[in-house]
């Protein structure tokens, strides 16, 4: 019997590992491009060992698209509209989970069938709508759309709806605005949720390109995937400067994950138990 178990024990984390090693190979595979020339990329047998290009790789890459002014950008919007999109989507997903007004369901199932609008079909009448503002080339462009962003809404709402209403009720009773029990309430209780909602967008405005790059137009409000694209020129592609780009915008991905992980665990099973 503790063979059996064992040996089922075995064959889950051996299946695990070999799931693990497929899903991180892509980044191994970038990394060491980015330690290798250009032309080593797609070498048969392949290269599989770091190599000593890494520097002037990141040099060249520097030269063509301001790593330190691309990386400024990508984090103030990604990060200002995870912030701004958190609160509003919280406000939301609580007025949605814990208020009773005529509609709610209607209004509700509208911004999820939003969801199956094609992205492509909103481009130009937001193209269109910036430019009457006068915001094209400017952060606010970026930012402001899709700020009520749905699976948002819809992820905060399902961990919302597990919060007892009692203690709502208790603390109006008490004398407490609506305001204060969201804010020193409800929201700190939400931890777990918050942090799940933010990993997904910081990851949808990090990753964003289509929107950024009709709405960018200088190369000092570029982001990263908008940059990174700027090196695909129509002779020569230098695979060492895109692995090395590639290699940085991964980073800061993976430093927020790991910051936020057990929350984030623990924020979608609150959703799916519920």
């Amino acid at each position: 019997m503790r063979q059996s178990k064992l040996g089922k024990k075995i064959g889950l984390y051996s299946v695990l590992a070999l799931g693990a090693l497929v899903s991180l190979f892509p980044f191994y595979w970038a990394a060491i491009g980015a330690t290798n020339e250009s032309g080593k990329m797609f070498s048969k047998p392949p290269v599989l060992v770091p190599g000593e290009k890494l520097v002037e790789n990141v040099s060249n890459l520097n030269e063509s698209i301001n790593i330190g002014r691309v990386m400024f950008n990508s984090l103030f919007v990604a990060i200002v509209y995870t912030v701004l999109s958190l609160l509003i989507c919280s406000m939301a997903a609580y007025a949605f989970a814990k208020f009773r007004f005529k509609g709610r369901n209607l209004i509700f199932g509208i911004f999820l069938l939003s969801m199956m609008v094609p992205y492509h079909a909103t481009i130009i009448p937001l193209f269109k709508m910036m430019a009457g503002f006068g915001w094209l080339d400017t952060y606010q462009a970026i930012i402001l759309p899709n700020l009520a962003y749905p699976f948002a809404i819809f992820l905060m709402r399902q961990n919302m709806l597990a919060f007892p209403t009692s203690l709502i009720e208790a603390a109006r009773i008490d004398g407490s605005g609506e305001w204060k029990i969201f804010f020193k309430i409800v929201l700190p209780s939400m931890k777990p949720a918050l942090a799940a909602t933010a990993i997904f967008l910081f990851l949808y405005q990090w990753n964003s390109f289509l929107w950024p790059l009709i709405a960018l137009s200088s190369n000092d409000m570029y982001t990263f995937p908008v940059a990174l694209s700027s090196l695909f020129g129509l002779s020569r592609i230098d695979y060492g400067q895109v692995m090395a780009g590639v290699t940085i915008a991964t980073i800061p991905i993976i430093i927020f994950f790991l910051a936020l992980q057990r929350q984030f665990i623990s924020g979608m099973l609150g959703s799916a138990v519920k």
